[in-house]
């Protein structure tokens, strides 16, 4: 007989979310290296607790990315609804670089420690080109955004301007600004 998936407790909810918050500061702060006793403690609890929810260093970067990657594709419908279709994908382009400078390589650390054929990646990469997708054919139909592009190619250009700014955050937004003008269908 398969045992049966039961809620959390309100107190393991609690700890588990703490667990997430705290581990998401770790990993901003530290990279995906930082020390999960470090997390435990900080967020409270022993490194038992940490264990019982999270097995290893893995499975805990791994809820933190998807996590992350929910919300973030959650925005891209919020945007959709709150401005027109090519100011809508502008606006999550910004917010997805964001995301990628905080995150200091949190999503190559996943590919690295996961592989780019796990679960979680195929699960953030699928969310994530979706979200884009949500947003980037109602920019096309409405003329804003060039027919040719593609998910993956507005996925790659922000993670590519994510990478060129590492060393000069200050020239993101303006580099962003580039591949955005560029997306848009040039005059004949």
């Amino acid at each position: 007989m398969a045992a049966v998936d039961r809620p959390m407790r309100a107190d393991a909810r609690r700890n588990h979310d703490r667990l997430l918050q705290v581990a998401k500061e770790a990993f901003t702060e530290h990279g995906y290296r930082a020390s999960l006793d470090d997390i435990a403690r900080r967020a409270g609890v022993g490194s038992g607790t940490l264990y019982r929810h999270f097995p290893d260093r893995d499975a805990l970067l791994a809820t933190v990315y998807r996590e992350d990657v929910d919300a973030l594709a959650a925005r891209a419908d919020a945007l959709a609804e709150q401005y027109p279709p090519g100011e809508a994908l502008a606006a999550w382009m910004h917010e997805q670089l964001a995301y990628v400078r905080e995150m200091h390589g949190l999503g190559s650390a996943v590919k690295a420690m996961l592989g780019v054929d796990s679960e979680t990646f195929n699960f953030c990469k699928d969310t994530m080109r979706g979200a884009v997708q949500r947003l980037l054919e109602p920019a096309q139909r409405a003329g804003e955004i060039r027919p040719d592009v593609t998910p993956a190619d507005v996925m790659r250009l922000v993670h590519g301007v994510g990478t060129a700014v590492e060393k000069a955050p200050e020239e993101a937004d303006r580099l962003l600004s580039f591949v955005i003008d560029g997306l848009r269908p040039q005059p004949d």
